[in-house]
């Protein structure tokens, strides 16, 4: 499954359901942009088990105030609609795959 970006009005559709791991993130931060190969490749491994979706939020200011984004990246990991982690900063691949795991 291709990684979505979403939109404050899809927001709780997108986490509903199962394991979603939510990038909040934009275009001129430099970790944002060294996170995104990382998570294209746990999208392409294991994106069968959770779904992987990007917010920028300087297009999408509702959902990260909500949720008290004030730094990015932050990933929020969600397992059927609650946050169950929340990572800051760029992560190697093994340390956010192990993160994911722990709860499919």
């Amino acid at each position: 499954m291709a990684i979505q970006h979403i939109t404050d009005q899809g927001f709780d559709a997108s986490v509903g359901e199962g394991v979603t791991l939510v990038d909040f993130w934009a275009p001129w931060c430099g970790p944002c942009r060294m996170i995104a190969p990382v998570l294209e490749e746990i999208d392409t491994e294991i994106g069968g088990q959770v779904q992987i979706v990007k917010m920028n939020v300087d297009e999408q200011q509702i959902t990260p105030t909500k949720f008290g984004i004030m730094s990015i990246p932050t990933l929020l990991l969600f397992k059927d609609g609650e946050v169950v982690e929340t990572i800051s900063g760029y992560q190697p691949k093994e340390a956010l795959t192990e993160v994911i795991s722990q709860h499919l």
